[in-house]
């Protein structure tokens, strides 16, 4: 689902949904017994920051690198006998799959986060991540904030 409206200057901006932007990509998912270790491990074979982490099919966490650093490596806590569900950001924000991608910026932006999990019927489909913008993104979600901001 893509839709487009145009710039002031009349050229054509392309308005993409999440669901088009994660089709074709495999989540990075693991349990929430998972070490610390062994995420990390998994999130450089896929070159991510973040995964999901789930109990059983639902998800319950998100991993990211900034957990590894600040949550284990500065807390001394030993990442091989250190488990997600001890670590992880509990119950994150969401996005369904059929939202624009320049709202998931926003919601990234307003939170002062970097990665936003997408879920669909309770289903964890995927993950969008600021490193998923591109220049017609960013453009769309700065005229965004503009607006919001001169109407508060």
């Amino acid at each position: 689902m893509s839709a487009s409206f145009r710039l002031p200057n009349g050229a054509p901006v392309a308005i993409r949904s999440i669901r088009t932007l994660i089709a074709g990509r495999t989540p990075i998912t693991a349990g929430k017994t998972v070490s610390v270790l062994a995420a990390a491990r998994v999130m450089k074979q896929h070159n991510v920051g973040a995964m999901l982490v789930l109990d059983g099919p639902r998800l319950i966490g998100i991993f990211t690198e900034r957990d590894a650093l600040f949550r284990v490596l500065a807390a001394g806590l030993d990442p091989g006998a250190t488990r997600l569900a001890d670590v992880m950001t509990r119950a994150p924000q969401t996005i369904h799959p059929d939202e624009p991608f320049v709202r998931a910026l926003r919601m990234m932006h307003e939170g002062k986060f970097r990665h936003l999990p997408v879920v669909e019927y309770d289903r964890p489909l995927g993950m969008v991540s600021v490193r998923d913008a591109l220049d017609e993104d960013l453009h769309e979600l700065r005229i965004d904030l503009t607006q919001r901001e001169s109407t508060e």
